[in-house]
C-alpha cells in the first residue's frame, strides 16, 4: 500500500458493531447536505442486498466482486454492459424510481453527492440504510474503495486494488512541463471544472495545468475568457455532455491557435477500479499532446 495522507475525509464515516450501523455524511457544501443520518437498530454487514446510484461505483462493485450482492443500479451503470440485462434498473441518476427500489427491499444504498439529488436520497435514507460519497481526489478515492471493500465485505479485495492503483500512479510521475488546459464538460453553454474536484486532481496527474484551478465546482465558460487566457489546449470531455468530431471542429474556428482533443471522460470522472485504467490512457494522451505542441 502506497502511505496515504491519514485525514478526515468529506465523505461518510462508518461506525458498527456486530449488529449496529451509523451511517453519517457531512457535506462542505451549502446547496447539498450538512448531515445526512441514516441509523439502523439492526443491519446485517456486510450488505447483501445493495442498489448503486453511481455508475463508477457500479463498476467498483464488481472489481470488487459483489456482483451476487447488487440487485439494483442506474441506467446509466454501463460497466460492466452485460449487468444491464441481469440486475433491475431502478431508473436514472437523478430521476430514480421509488416504488421500484422499495420492491427489491436493499438493505445498503450507495450514492454520491455530485450523481445524485438531494431530495431524493434523503427520502430513501429515511427507509433505508444510505451511504453518501464525495471524492474530490486521488486519496478520497483510495478511501471511499477502502469503505466500501468494509461494507460489502471485500476488504481483502478493496485492499489490493488500491495497492495497485497507487503503485500505478506513483511509477507514472507527471512530466517536468506543465501545460495550461481548459477541460470542458458542457456545451451551451460551455462549462468547465474547478481545482476542487476530482477532474482538476487527475489533470495535474497527467501534467495539465487548470486554467479554471481558482474556481469551485463546474463554472461556465466563455471563448472569449479562453483566447484572453492565452489557452493552448482544451480538452473536450466524452461525458457528462457527448462531444464528437464536430464540436472540434466547431471550437477549432473560434481557436485557431488552439489544439482541441477529444477525451475519454470516463477515465478523469470515474473515481473507483477505472483508475487502474486511467494510468495508462493519460501516459499516452500526455504524449499525444506534447506530440501534437512539438509539431509545426
Amino acid at each position: 500500500m502506497c502511505n496515504r495522507l491519514k485525514k478526515a475525509t468529506n465523505f461518510c464515516k462508518i461506525r458498527h458493531s456486530q449488529s449496529f450501523a451509523e451511517v453519517f455524511y457531512f457535506s462542505p457544501l451549502p446547496y447539498f447536505y450538512i448531515m445526512l443520518l441514516s441509523s439502523v437498530s439492526s443491519l446485517p454487514l456486510p450488505a447483501v442486498r445493495i442498489i448503486s446510484l453511481v455508475p463508477s461505483q457500479t463498476e467498483l462493485l464488481y472489481d470488487l466482486g459483489a456482483g451476487e450482492q447488487v440487485v439494483g443500479i442506474t441506467k446509466y451503470c454501463i460497466h460492466p454492459e452485460h449487468w444491464l440485462k441481469e440486475k433491475v434498473i431502478i431508473g436514472g441518476t437523478k430521476t430514480i424510481d421509488a416504488g421500484l427500489i422499495d420492491s427489491l427491499q436493499p438493505d445498503l444504498i450507495i450514492a454520491n453527492k455530485e450523481e445524485n439529488v438531494k431530495a431524493q436520497v434523503d427520502e430513501l435514507a429515511a427507509r433505508y440504510p444510505v451511504w453518501v460519497s464525495d471524492v474530490h481526489t486521488l486519496n478520497d478515492a483510495l478511501d471511499m474503495i477502502t469503505d466500501l471493500g468494509k461494507l460489502t465485505g471485500k476488504a481483502g479485495n478493496a485492499s489490493r486494488l488500491t495497492a495497485t492503483i497507487c503503485q500505478a500512479f506513483q511509477q507514472t510521475a507527471p512530466p517536468p512541463v506543465s501545460i495550461p488546459a481548459a477541460y470542458l464538460i458542457w456545451r451551451k453553454p460551455y462549462m468547465t471544472v474547478g481545482g476542487d474536484t476530482f477532474i482538476h486532481d487527475m489533470l495535474g496527474r497527467m501534467g495539465l495545468q487548470n486554467l479554471f484551478a481558482d474556481h469551485q465546482r463546474y463554472p461556465a465558460c466563455t471563448i472569449n475568457q479562453l483566447r484572453d487566457m492565452h489557452c493552448p489546449l482544451v480538452l473536450l470531455s466524452s461525458e457528462p455532455f457527448p462531444f464528437r468530431e464536430k464540436h472540434i471542429a466547431e471550437l477549432q474556428e473560434l481557436l485557431p491557435d488552439v489544439h482541441v482533443l477529444l477525451v475519454d471522460g470516463e477515465m478523469f470522472s470515474w473515481y473507483g477500479s477505472r483508475l487502474i485504467k486511467a494510468v495508462d490512457y493519460f501516459r499516452v494522451l500526455r504524449s499525444r499532446i506534447d506530440q501534437l505542441r512539438s509539431s509545426p
